[in-house]
């Protein structure tokens, strides 16, 4: 407690505001704590080479950044972000990962520990395990072939009882100080996860889904479910995309440059969060090139700050009276919709109320219900014209294919991050 209260003291402090830490609103697990303050976790997994680029990053409104040592931790610190540490949770080398954890245990910018990311993936569906000669085709996993059971079976018994043993062995270094994460991928086999997942705190997977010739970024919700489901409830982080696929050094790339526009990086994380992910990361902008990406960049810090904006709204327990209603021209729904997703949030007397279209279809009369707490107030688009005013606890407007609305009950809520929302997914370099 006495290390806690004085790091709180200073300008800019952290905590994990993990397991205890419940509001008497039923605030959920899984957030930081800032200055006494829960907050979200903005994060990203590239440490810059400079501490200038790592203030940046902060400017942009991420607070949660990769380490992998103290050294890193003390630049995340004086950056006024926190930071976590991978661990090598699947090792046979005891020593290795206590002495990591001892290391930097009581720093008071770790966050999280993190264990081997797609841990199930990589012996079950990795294409690598086709490269190295262990698979007969990319797809054998899929396939579900004798030998590809055979072998993802005969690696669990080794690995999951590794991977235990090390977190109990976190546990009591740490005395649980700390929440142990693990990110996976998008498609990891459920089965396996599920054979770990009691043992760790916050699950979730990185989805990249904007490649050339295809653009999907309304399966971040899906995803955000399938964890939360895999997870039994447990809080979901998201890692979302931060680079092309054409930038990566992969064997037989063929992508071409292939950015998530501004308003696809704004719909992937919005989805995420209407299906209830309690963090945002970003992973590949290490691979930015620094001249044809560096709008693409910015339009990365556009949206963590427009998030960071938020902060209130995004640790506050939703708002359950809130529904939505499709009122549509006489058409039946098309086959595959999702519909619309919302979330609705109060902080104090200020509202926010997010709507994601998540189907390739225009939705022309979308009502927004249960807002009798709000009757005779207006509601502003945030970055937008649009302006309405609740009456009888509804108010109605339209939502393009894949679009976003903000509402806020004051334009207070924008951020002016001055670049990167006109981004539109070509790389170009800036101006």
């Amino acid at each position: 407690m006495k290390r806690a209260s004085c790091w709180a003291a200073m300008l800019t402090t952290f905590a994990v505001a993990f397991g205890a830490a419940t509001s008497q609103r039923g605030l959920l697990q899984g957030f930081l704590l800032k200055d006494g303050r829960t907050v979200f976790p903005i994060g990203i997994y590239e440490m810059p080479k400079t501490d200038a680029e790592l203030q940046t990053m902060a400017k942009a409104g991420m607070n949660i950044v990769r380490c992998s040592n103290k050294e890193d931790l003390d630049r995340a610190k004086r950056a006024g972000m926190m930071g976590w540490v991978p661990l090598p949770l699947q090792s046979t080398d005891e020593g290795k990962v206590r002495q990591l954890v001892e290391e930097v245990k009581d720093h008071p910018a770790l966050a999280a520990w993190e264990g081997p990311d797609e841990l199930v993936w990589g012996f079950t569906a990795a294409s690598s395990l086709y490269r190295e000669g262990i698979y007969k085709t990319q797809r054998e996993w899929w396939m579900q072939t004798p030998d590809a059971v055979e072998y993802s079976e005969a690696q669990a018994r080794k690995v999951m009882p590794r991977l235990i043993e090390n977190i109990r062995l976190v546990r009591s270094l740490d005395g649980s100080r700390h929440p142990i994460w693990m990110n996976e991928s998008a498609r990891s086999d459920m089965k396996f996860i599920r054979e770990y997942v009691e043992h760790v705190d916050i699950t979730g997977c990185d989805v990249y889904p904007i490649h050339t010739g295809q653009r999907r970024p309304f399966i971040l919700g899906d995803y955000t479910d399938r964890y939360l489901s895999i997870g039994e409830n447990r809080p979901v982080w998201m890692v979302l995309q931060g680079f092309a696929w054409h930038d990566l050094n992969i064997p037989g790339n063929t992508e071409k440059a292939a950015y998530p526009s501004f308003p696809e990086t704004r719909l992937m994380a919005y989805s995420a969060m209407a299906h209830r992910a309690q963090g945002i990361l970003y992973w590949g902008t290490f691979a930015i090139p620094a001249d044809t990406g560096a709008q693409f960049r910015d339009s990365i810090y556009a949206m963590t700050s427009e998030l960071a904006k938020l902060q209130p709204f995004l640790t506050a327990p939703e708002e359950k009276s809130v529904h939505i209603v499709l009122t549509e021209s006489g058409e039946r729904p098309e086959v595959g919709d999702r519909g619309v997703r919302w979330m609705a949030r109060a902080a104090g007397s200020e509202w926010l109320i997010v709507l994601v279209n998540e189907d390739d279809r225009h939705h022309m009369g979308v009502e927004v219900k249960g807002l009798e707490a709000l009757n005779g107030r207006q509601l502003q688009l945030l970055y937008g014209t649009e302006s309405t005013t609740v009456r009888k606890g509804e108010f109605i407007t339209r939502l393009m294919s894949l679009e976003v609305k903000v509402f806020a009950t004051s334009r207070n809520w924008e951020n002016a991050w001055p670049t990167g929302r006109g981004f539109n997914g070509e790389p170009s370099p800036r101006p």
